[in-house]
């Protein structure tokens, strides 16, 4: 169980400022259904400029919930540049500290912030335009990218692979991008001490033989098992059954595998699903994120 201080389980059991806010001035969403954390954040503008409301929806943990909650108190009543000023670790310190392995939680409402005002001074939903080339893709599992994890390294001052994990999730599937991230934890300290010429370490701190041919690769794909029809069928149908089904029943909804062509998946949404103005969100966010995590990456998953 979770070492949660008085203050993180208040904010988890009685949250604070949750619901919907009508004809906000910005709204940001962060997170999905496949990650297991998804939060909506949205604030009212006063005529002083200041925050006079915010909200925001939330499915995760208690880490997720309290976050959530303990970011909007400290919004409230701040300019739109005092709110951008508030870090992650500022969220984990208002609740008296959150468990490592929950730091991602506080990242991610940060990132919501964020992604509000830039709707707000934009018009845009989205807070990050097309990465450029040279943004290297480091973890495919949880569409993370380098300069994203040099930030939350950077900001939260991490040195261990397993830091990083549990500030962004980054290496938490998969795992093959682990010796990406331990390169960029490298670089950061050469920055930080202002040498030159870093020797790239692996997970286990071993000096790497500095073979970079992997990047610009996607570092977290796996290898597409190889399966006879019939093995991908089962495997698909107990990944519906233990990853996705239960996740859609929390909602009264639910789902059939419909038919296999090749690496296309037909499924069909049941119960409150069926017909949601959500449904496409699920289908790519949850049902095909899953199917690609657990077996092939090659999937596309339609609904029939």
């Amino acid at each position: 169980m979770w070492d949660y201080t008085e203050k993180t389980l208040d904010h988890f059991k009685n949250p604070r400022n949750v619901g919907k806010i009508e004809n906000p001035d910005g709204v940001g969403q962060v997170g999905s259904l496949a990650c297991g954390d998804s939060l909506t954040l949205m604030f009212k503008l006063g005529d002083d400029g200041r925050i006079a409301d915010v909200k925001f929806q939330t499915f995760g943990c208690a880490s997720a919930i309290a976050s959530s909650s303990a970011l909007t108190e400290m919004a409230l009543g701040k300019t739109l540049d005092e709110a951008a000023a508030i870090t992650n670790q500022a969220i984990a310190d208002y609740l008296g500290g959150l468990p490592e392995e929950k730091m991602h939680c506080s990242v991610m409402g940060r990132e919501a912030l964020e992604a509000a005002i830039h709707n707000y001074k934009t018009g845009e939903t989205v807070i990050k335009e097309l990465p450029d080339e040279h943004d290297t893709l480091v973890c495919k599992c949880f569409n993370l990218r380098e300069s994203e994890i040099r930030r939350v390294i950077r900001e939260n001052a991490l040195t261990t692979v397993e830091q990083v994990t549990h500030y962004c999730k980054a290496g938490g599937a998969c795992g093959t991008c682990k010796d990406d991230i331990a390169r960029l934890l490298a670089c950061n300290v050469v920055l930080a001490e202002g040498t030159q010429n870093p020797e790239p370490r692996t997970q286990n701190g071993d000096i790497s033989d500095g073979d970079d041919s992997r990047r610009g690769a996607p570092a977290c794909a796996p290898s597409p098992p190889k399966m006879t029809i019939l093995e991908k069928i089962r495997l698909i149908e107990e990944v519906i059954d233990r990853e996705i089904r239960p996740l859609l029943a929390l909602h009264g909804g639910g789902i059939n595998l419909v038919d296999i062509d090749g690496d296309e998946v037909t499924v069909a949404f049941s119960g409150m699903c069926a017909g949601c103005s959500s449904a496409l969100l699920t289908l790519n966010g949850l049902v095909q994120a899953k199917l690609r995590e657990h077996v092939s990456p090659t999937l596309s998953v339609k609904e029939g």
